[in-house]
């Protein structure tokens, strides 16, 4: 029997960034698995963080943050993207590839972009195959 292959997508979010899990959860349908990380402010998010997403069987991790200018915090979303750019060099190394992970910036209630989003990241998936870490 062949098992078909089901993507899983590990989205970190800024609270302030993304607050509609409700509506994204039913739109993931059976396509990918989605395991959804709410975070106070996209700058706690750290590089460990990342990689254990990886570690635990993710197949493409994806961190949504606020627009550029927009943080509630004043700089939570540049910290992140240099986490984030940081760990993308680290995958590339290790043979991961870093077209796994994923920064975007999202306005608050925007489904429609978040939908379009984790449809794109879906497709660079199934274009990539299963990650090299499982």
């Amino acid at each position: 029997m062949i098992k078909k292959y089901k993507p899983r997508i590990t989205l970190f979010h800024c609270i302030n960034a993304f607050d509609d899990c409700a509506s994204l959860a039913v739109s993931s349908g059976d396509a990918f698995e989605l395991k959804q990380v709410r975070i106070a402010c996209s700058s706690m998010i750290k590089d460990v963080f990342l990689l254990r997403a990886f570690e635990a069987g993710s197949d493409a991790v994806a961190v949504f943050v606020c627009p550029e200018g927009q943080c509630r915090y004043v700089e939570g979303n540049i910290r992140a993207k240099k986490r984030v750019n940081y760990v993308k060099n680290l995958l590339d190394e290790i043979g991961l590839g870093g077209m796994r992970l994923s920064l975007h910036n999202v306005s608050s209630g925007d489904t429609e972009n978040t939908g379009k989003i984790l449809r794109q990241i879906l497709s660079q998936i199934n274009d990539m195959g299963p990650s090299p870490a499982k």
